[in-house]
């Protein structure tokens, strides 16, 4: 994996990357692993956290690359003054197909690193929006106006719609063309069917933050191949309804 096939936008402030999943943004406490912000101090030397995914989502995070680039962004995050969206998979249809969870959301007791809805939480707001609905699945778009951890993962799970592949807040399970197709064959040379997905069905997909002279960074990172392949599946093998008149299409 090169540093350099995952960057979308670098200029002397900032460099913002299309995270795969399965990969840490930081170094855990261990540092066995690799890690994102490790790949960008080979290439650019000092490099600022100003925010980071969770390991097996996928999509947009931004690195800065100086000390005032660093305050004005880490700032932003915490005043929410920025706007990020995530596209995600989901089991089941949400009803309603649009709404905002405002639920707070605190770590649990019990399970260290695991989430919960709970009344010391955080305030944690989550708007949603159903963009396809399939029969077994839904595509969706999420806008967070706030920064918890595994905020949509807990919402969805909330909501009774847990994202796909999540093994924590959901059932885990895999999508397998099989459970798609009523008439799938598995190739002869195959011992067993391999997934077509098989890890976190989320995705940060946009970001909007202001630099230090005022300029708007409105960053994009294209779907992962695997994510893609999924939900252009679903489209074939499903009878698809839209959930509203405007339907975001992939490329």
């Amino acid at each position: 994996m090169k540093i350099s096939d995952l960057i979308i936008f670098e200029d002397e402030n900032l460099v913002a990357v299309n995270k795969p999943s399965g990969l840490l943004s930081i170094p855990d406490r261990e540092g066995k692993e690799t890690s994102l912000k490790e790949m960008l101090q080979n290439k650019y030397g000092e490099i600022f956290t100003v925010h980071r995914l969770d390991r097996d989502t996928s999509g947009i995070v931004v690195f800065a690359r100086n000390e005032p680039t660093h305050k004005h962004l880490s700032l932003q995050f915490e005043n929410r003054k920025t706007k990020k969206i995530y596209n995600g998979l989901v089991l089941g249809n949400p009803m309603p197909a649009s709404g905002v969870i405002n639920q707070p959301i605190a770590e649990n007791t019990v399970r260290r690193g695991v989430m919960i809805i709970h009344a010391r939480g955080k305030e944690s707001i989550t708007e949603y929006q159903v963009l396809q609905n399939f029969k077994q699945y839904a595509w969706m778009q999420f806008h967070i106006l706030t920064g918890r951890t595994h905020q949509i993962r807990v919402h969805m799970k909330h909501l009774g719609n847990p994202i796909v592949c999540d093994a924590v807040y959901g059932d885990g399970k895999p999508v397998l063309v099989s459970t798609l197709k009523k008439k799938f064959k598995l190739a002869q040379s195959a011992d067993e069917e391999k997934p077509i997905l098989n890890r976190l069905a989320l995705h940060a997909a946009q970001l909007g933050v202001t630099g230090l002279n005022g300029e708007e960074y409105n960053l994009v990172a294209e779907l992962p191949k695997d994510l893609r392949a999924t939900v252009n599946q679903l489209k074939k093998t499903s009878l698809a309804a839209p959930a509203s008149s405007m339907i975001k299409r992939l490329e």
